[in-house]
């Protein structure tokens, strides 16, 4: 592997660091419509203005200062890095050299924090450079650009461009039910050999199971976020449609269930008095069971409770508490963003994500998430309208 120059660390001139890579130099132009010092007209061949000699000058100081910071991060040698660059300032000297712009082929492909870098320095010396023409700076700025870009014609740059284009949303979808499905397999599996688990009692095993469980549940509901946080509002379609109350807040004890076991904490649910409604039973099953499978996470001791209390004939309020510790304010501040500044943590994972599906489910569904937390645990609320079935 190669090794880092130890000159690197110092700060040197272009001309002392890379003498291997001499700045271009044209021949000395006339200028156009100017005779040389014996009268005669400018000799014919490829004269270059010193407005593009100025601009090459500019390119490889730029280059050279830029392989020196890039050698700082890594562990290559600046000449290495210089190597690498050079492929885009020849292909750049060429660009401006070329006056048919159809004969300049195609930008190299090279990492692109290379060009970025590159570019930024450019702009740099360029400030300092008399004598430059505004169209050749642009057009050499152009150049940058499509070089900067030249990695999405790789498959990894397809990849990523698919990844962050238009259609990334359903990149994201397609990927995430990828790996769902194997989790769905896991958790299924695991929860059967733990039902067998209890017709003959090993503890060891039984633990070990109930921490597969858990974690693949983690990985599930991470995957079902994203697939949330893809989709949005396409979530709640279509018209309301009957429910069971009891039957949705079943579903998400029995998902939940491994985990209280595991951790030794109880779950309380509540259950209204007319129980079939008319509502988005799928929506309100995914908001219930992020708020209880994020209680349970932290949650060390006590309990942790869901119900669903009706308001009013038609109205319900829906809500999951526990006894864990309370979040802090300057973190309550950031729970309605998902991926979240760095160092900030939030109690719905580092990005966030199981908050934001359940702040999007709930607006989508005509209310808003209530938070009330304290030292003594916290509550997340909403209310909905759910006409009761007749």
């Amino acid at each position: 592997m190669a090794q880092m120059d130890p000159a690197a660390t110092k700060s040197a001139s272009s001309a002392d660091s890379f003498q291997d890579y001499p700045p271009f130099s044209s021949p000395p132009s006339t200028g156009a419509g100017v005779r040389a010092n014996n009268g005669a007209p400018p000799q014919s061949g490829p004269l270059y203005s010193i407005t593009v000699s100025s601009l090459v000058r500019a390119l490889e100081l730029a280059a050279d200062r830029t392989a020196t910071t890039i050698a700082h991060g890594t562990k290559q040698t600046r000449r290495e890095v210089r190597e690498r660059l050079n492929e885009v300032v020849n292909w750049l000297i060429a660009s401006l050299r070329n006056t048919t712009q159809s004969a300049v082929p195609v930008p190299p492909v090279i990492a692109r924090e290379y060009v970025s870098t590159l570019k930024v320095n450019f702009l740099t010396e360029l400030a300092a450079t008399p004598d430059l023409n505004a169209g050749e700076v642009v057009s050499t700025l152009i150049r940058l650009d499509e070089a900067e870009d030249a990695w999405r014609r790789t498959d990894r740059g397809k990849f990523i461009a698919r990844l962050t284009g238009a259609d990334c949303a359903d990149a994201v979808v397609a990927i995430a039910h990828d790996i769902r499905s194997p989790l769905c397999s896991i958790l299924l599996l695991v929860d059967a050999l733990r039902r067998a688990e209890k017709m003959s009692p090993n503890p060891i095993r039984e633990r070990q199971l109930g921490l597969i469980y858990g974690a693949a549940f983690g990985l599930s509901t991470t995957v079902s976020n994203l697939i949330g946080a893809a989709r949005g509002d396409g979530l709640v379609q279509g018209q309301p449609l009957p429910f069971s109350v009891s039957e949705t807040m079943h579903s998400v004890s029995a998902i939940v269930q491994p985990m209280c076991e595991e951790k030794g904490i109880p779950l309380g649910v509540e259950f209204p008095e007319n129980d079939a409604r008319i509502g988005h039973a799928s929506a309100i099953q995914q908001s219930l069971l992020n708020l209880a499978s994020n209680a349970l996470r932290y949650t060390d001791a006590g309990s942790v409770a869901m119900g669903c209390t009706e308001v009013s004939a038609d109205r319900v309020e829906f809500w999951v508490e526990d006894t864990g510790p309370g979040i802090p304010d300057e973190v309550l501040e950031r729970l309605c963003y998902g991926f979240p500044p760095e160092g900030v943590k939030l109690r719905f994972s580092s990005a966030g994500l199981g908050l934001a599906i359940v702040r999007t489910l709930v607006e989508a569904m005509g209310s808003t998430l209530q938070v009330d937390t304290g030292t003594e645990g916290t509550r997340f609320s909403f209310v909905l309208s759910l006409p009761v079935m007749q």
